[in-house]
């Protein structure tokens, strides 16, 4: 009788319902696992119907901190995972040497899940990324990262270069003026603190940038 009824309890708590065997983490876990599921299915825009795979994020979901960039590109969208190549590789180490966190310990997604083309009935296209719609992000941000940020709670926010920082504060000023400073806002029901800083792939092109980069990220790691 005893193993019957823990049988039943495990059951209950796999269906995520909840109770006096209520876990909260394996709640949230469960319910992003459901908004992942609910976003490979997503056709809610144009670039959800010629996207090969869409890149829900990487990392883990129990964190403080959350890196957004754009849009996934060519790569992203044939591997399913964000910021990979040199440009994911960079943020890896600048994370690992500013933060002492390596990328399973935060979690890092983008604006859009899906692969923005200039010509989206050729994916196996090189050098056929352009920059999401208005209409596209605003899809993209109603039904998933606004979800991602209320159950995954983070206390900090790094935007990373400019489409991102001006879509997510909802200014038009460039990255240079806005990086290294504290913005608070409201997502749905959570509240979060932002900072802005360079994109990778940008500091790719302008190692210079380097230095101001790791000003950010140390202003970030106080706010841990």
């Amino acid at each position: 009788m005893k193993e019957k009824f823990k049988k039943y309890i495990q059951l209950r708590m796999d269906a995520g319902e909840e109770g006096l065997w209520f876990s909260p983490k394996r709640n949230k876990n469960l319910q992003l696992d459901e908004l992942k599921k609910q976003m490979e299915e997503c056709r809610a825009c144009r670039l959800g119907r010629y996207r090969l795979n869409p890149c829900f994020g990487n990392g883990t979901y129990n964190t403080e901190i959350m890196f957004i960039g754009e849009g996934p590109g060519f790569v992203e969208d044939h591997r399913g995972e964000v910021f990979v190549g040199r440009a994911g590789k960079l943020l890896d180490s600048i994370i690992r040497d500013n933060l002492g966190l390596e990328r399973k310990d935060v979690f890092i997604t983008n604006i859009v899940k899906c692969h923005p083309m200039k010509d989206p009935s050729n994916p196996e296209k090189r050098g056929n990324d352009r920059p999401p719609t208005e209409e596209e992000t605003g899809v993209c941000i109603k039904k998933f990262l606004e979800k991602q940020m209320d159950l995954i709670r983070p206390s900090v926010v790094v935007t990373l270069g400019s489409p991102s920082t001006r879509t997510i504060l909802k200014r038009k000023t460039g990255i240079t003026k806005l990086r290294g400073n504290i913005f608070e806002k409201r997502f749905s029901n959570t509240k979060v603190k932002i900072v802005p800083t360079y994109h990778p792939a940008y500091l790719l092109r302008s190692p210079s940038k380097k230095a101001e980069t790791e000003k950010d990220f140390k202003l970030i790691k106080k706010l841990l």
